[in-house]
Formats: structure tokens, C-alpha cells, sequence
């Protein structure tokens, strides 16, 4: 073979390695822009359903706050349910995106969550009732009741966060 064609067919062979390592290394790096931009909205659905949750258990704590004088304004009361209702609706919102960002262990996590909140939001609800009716044969069971529920939930919402961790600082 002459020194031409050996020049011709290494820099043939060049070209197809750097080629290759271009495609490669593109290829990994267009990998780690996608894990990342995931990441990203995992981590702002989270965040947004945690805070959504915040909202939503401030509401429900100035509800109970509302019902311990032994004669409530009723009043007021309804209106911080209305607020509950409306910041309950906002945190059903958030679990859904948290659903579609998924993985599976945070809609998990997040359905755990809603457990918690709806034991400790059948508790409250019951708590009006029974203020509005004038009954207060269940208040002082229904109140420890509450803090036991309050506690679950507490439980729930920090086993999400935990999830949230485990899964935005895991590789993909």
C-alpha cells in the first residue's frame, strides 16, 4: 500500500473515531440534560405539594383553634372550613402532578399523605357538626382524637419528604 492511501484510510479512521466519540459523548450529555430537567420538576411538584399541604394543615389547625372555647363562633368557624375546603382542593391539585411526575414510591408516598389527612379531616368535620348541633358529649374524645390523627398525618408527611429525597438524589 502506498504512504497515500495509508495517510487517506488513517485519517478515514480518525474521523470515524472522533465522529463516534462525538455521537457518544452528545449522547450522554443530552441524557444528563433530560435527568436533570426531570429532577427538576419532580423536585417543584414536590415542593408545591408540601406547600399546598402547609397551606392547607394551617387552615385546618385554625379550624381546631376555633372549636376549643366552650361556646365557638360558629360563624367563624364555617368560614375557616370554606378556606379548608378551598386549600384542600389545592392540595388534591398538587398530588396529581405529583402522580404524573411520578415515580410510583411518590404516588405512594402521596396517597399515604391523603390517608393521614382524611382520618384527621373526618375527625374535624365531625368536631363542627357536633359545635353547630351543640353536642359536646365527644368533644374532649374527639380532641385527643385529633392530636393522635394530627401526629399520623405528621408521620405521613414526613415519610414523603423522605421519598421525595431518596428519590431526587438517586441517579436515574
Amino acid at each position: 500500500m502506498d504512504a497515500g492511501l495509508a495517510a487517506v484510510l488513517g485519517a478515514a479512521v480518525g474521523c470515524l473515531a472522533t465522529l463516534g466519540a462525538a455521537v457518544v459523548s452528545g449522547r450522554v450529555a443530552a441524557r444528563a440534560q433530560f435527568n436533570q430537567w426531570r429532577r427538576q420538576h419532580r423536585r417543584d411538584a414536590y415542593a408545591s405539594y408540601l406547600g399546598a399541604l402547609h397551606d392547607r394543615d394551617i387552615a385546618m389547625d385554625a379550624i381546631l383553634d376555633a372549636l376549643r372555647p366552650d361556646d365557638p363562633d360558629l360563624r367563624s368557624v364555617d368560614e375557616k372550613v370554606q378556606r379548608f375546603i378551598t386549600l384542600a382542593r389545592e392540595v388534591h391539585r398538587a398530588a396529581e402532578v405529583v402522580v404524573i411526575e411520578g415515580p410510583s414510591s411518590m404516588a405512594r408516598a402521596a396517597d399515604d399523605v391523603a390517608r393521614a389527612s382524611g382520618g384527621l379531616s373526618d375527625v374535624m368535620q365531625r368536631m363542627v357538626k357536633n359545635a353547630h348541633a351543640g353536642d359536646t358529649a365527644r368533644r374532649a374524645a374527639d380532641t385527643a382524637l385529633a392530636t393522635d390523627r394530627e401526629h399520623d398525618l405528621y408521620q405521613a408527611v414526613k415519610s414523603f419528604r423522605s421519598a421525595a429525597r431518596d428519590v431526587l438524589g438517586r441517579p436515574d
